[in-house]
């Protein structure tokens, strides 16, 4: 182990893709946001090198994420795995929206 890493228990890191047709917009983001707050675990979102805290929508927003975006969930703690998998559905299903 190197020093300065930083390495977490339970880490979780998967990738999706923004697939509706607005982006991660306000309604969008406060989905995620809300749905993000109902676990324990640390959320974080990467777009590049911009990284944004899945509670906030201030954040999420701030990523300007576009259809086409790819995005990088990185969750630690204890439901981590259950964070991940549920943050990327979400975002998988349009954010529950038809396009």
């Amino acid at each position: 182990m190197r020093l300065g890493l930083k390495t977490h228990f339970n880490e979780v890191e998967r990738t999706v893709q923004i697939c509706n047709r607005l982006g991660m917009h306000a309604r969008a983001a406060g989905k995620l946001r809300n749905l993000a707050a109902q676990f324990q675990s640390t959320i974080k979102l990467v777009k590049g090198r911009m990284e944004a805290d899945a509670k906030s929508i201030l954040g999420l927003m701030a990523l300007e994420a576009s259809r086409g975006t790819e995005l990088i969930v990185r969750a630690w703690g204890d439901d981590s795995e259950q964070a991940a998998e549920a943050l990327c559905q979400l975002i998988q299903d349009r954010f529950g929206e038809d396009e």
